[in-house]
């Protein structure tokens, strides 16, 4: 079967090229646009809290839809549902390069999120109908290198673009690599070899499901403005009671989305796979994982620029040693996987990954460069360890008919664990400030303690091979 034995050696190259570049430019569409907001916010007399929205509807389309289209790739085929995603992405693009108002480009920028999560829903999914099963894991591990680096090169990118160019740019540029995956995936992707006769796919369970990310997201970024603004001078944006009560809103349908679910043969959210001992703490040791990494991710730039006292260009050099280290472990990791336990590396990787924040916690009060960047490589490694030998066991333990379902929930996952991380910030940051570095180091001791659960979540999968 083509699920088990994969492409022949040019075709999976080939495939595997298609793959990476959507899911790069679909992935770094998420942050490019941030660093062009003040450009942005000008040209088209926006306000500031209204150009924010270019970034959420991206962001609130790809949330609402991962699930229901990576389920849709169960049925239909994961080749037709990345196609299509790239022929909406490629002309909401086109339509946010020609933008001349805020409404225009907030709309195409919903489309291009719907886009996005057609690419990334069945990203990982696609990988293992590319790949023999004794290769899955190095082409894992090259993907999750590849989005890894998307997930921080934005900014990046963004700079060197506006730097000759206008910000519509940012969104050219899509065009042509668009057109590059669409005619060399019409020739390379795989067919479905065994499709699910029955996805449950249901206009309500869509809108549920919409609603549950939606109403989690909002509530999120309404407490997120809020943490953002304890550090400067007072709160702007949505009201805090506002931020709960949307939170509190989707969490109670998310309670009623996933208790309809149970009820289904085939469901939208897979708690089907949430069956499969393996999966399920995979799973949770992504989402304990990344829980970690937002509180990090966020915490870390408040003790760089306040009692540690570096300027904005030191904190973010001192910061790329982090994806630096990820992006020479994680090959290593990729060809691991099969020779060890994939619990036993993530394991090792996440006690890296919580002896780094720990360390990173207690620095003296002046520490030198080298003695913050080599706590931040440690976690860095850490993390890359981890990474794709957990989404191997995600993707390998689900049957062949759902691994759509299965790669959808790769997404699900990361976004869960980072929103519990904010949530959690958000609290840390109200009750202990970040002026003095208390709030910050208590982000840091939080974040140890989730790696250290997903540690032991992933130490748990071994009792089960």
């Amino acid at each position: 079967m083509l699920v088990k034995e994969g492409l022949p050696a040019r075709e999976r190259t080939l495939a595997l090229v298609v793959t990476i570049v959507g899911a790069f430019i679909a992935v770094v569409d998420g942050t490019i646009v941030n660093l062009a907001l003040p450009d942005i916010t000008r040209e088209l007399n926006a306000s500031a809290s209204q150009a924010i929205w270019i970034i959420n509807a991206y962001q609130l389309a790809t949330l609402a839809l991962l699930l229901p289209l990576a389920t849709l790739g169960d049925r239909v085929g994961y080749r037709r549902v990345f196609l299509v995603g790239m022929v909406v992405f490629v002309g909401a693009s086109a339509v946010c390069a020609m933008a001349t108002s805020l409404t225009t480009l907030v709309l195409a920028r919903v489309l291009q999120g719907v886009g996005a999560a057609g690419i990334t829903c069945v990203n990982m999914a696609l990988l293992r109908l590319i790949f023999p099963s004794h290769l899955l894991g190095r082409g894992i591990a090259i993907n999750s290198l590849a989005v890894a680096a998307a997930s921080v090169s934005g900014p990046t990118i963004a700079a060197g673009i506006l730097s000759v160019a206008s910000w519509p740019w940012l969104f050219a540029i899509n065009i042509p690599l668009g057109l590059f995956c669409l005619l060399l995936g019409r020739r390379t992707l795989p067919h479905n070899t065994v499709k699910a006769a029955s996805t449950g796919f249901s206009v309500l369970d869509v809108v549920l499901n919409g609603l549950m990310f939606g109403l989690v997201f909002l509530g999120i970024d309404g407490l997120g403005v809020r943490v953002e603004a304890s550090a400067t001078v007072e709160a702007h944006g949505t009201p805090l009671w506002l931020a709960l009560t949307e939170l509190l809103a989707g969490l109670a349908v998310g309670v009623f989305y996933v208790r309809r679910q149970l009820t289904l043969p085939a469901p939208l959210f897979p708690v089907d796979l949430l069956r499969i001992p393996v999966f399920a703490l995979s799973v949770s040791t992504s989402v304990a994982t990344f829980c970690a990494h937002t509180l990090a991710s966020v915490g870390l730039p408040f003790l760089l620029l306040g009692p540690l006292g570096r300027s904005h260009i030191e904190a973010g050099l001192l910061l790329t040693a982090w994806p630096i280290s990820l992006v020479v472990v994680t090959p290593l990791a990729g060809r691991l996987i099969g020779r060890l336990p994939g619990g036993v590396l993530g394991c090792v990787g996440l006690g890296l990954m919580a002896m780094g924040l720990v360390l990173l916690a207690v620095l003296p009060p002046h520490p030198t460069d080298a003695d913050i960047i080599w706590r931040m490589a440690l976690c860095g490694a850490g993390f890359g360890l981890f990474q794709s030998p957990n989404n191997h066991a995600i993707i390998s333990s689900a049957p062949a008919h759902r691994i759509g379902g299965a790669s959808g929930m790769l997404g699900t996952a990361r976004l869960t664990g980072q929103t519990l991380g904010a949530v959690l910030l958000a609290i840390i940051f109200s009750l202990f400030g970040t002026a003095t570095g208390q709030g910050p180091q208590v982000a840091l001791y939080l974040a140890a303690a989730f790696a250290a659960l997903a540690g032991i979540f992933s130490a748990l999968r071994t009792r089960q091979a």
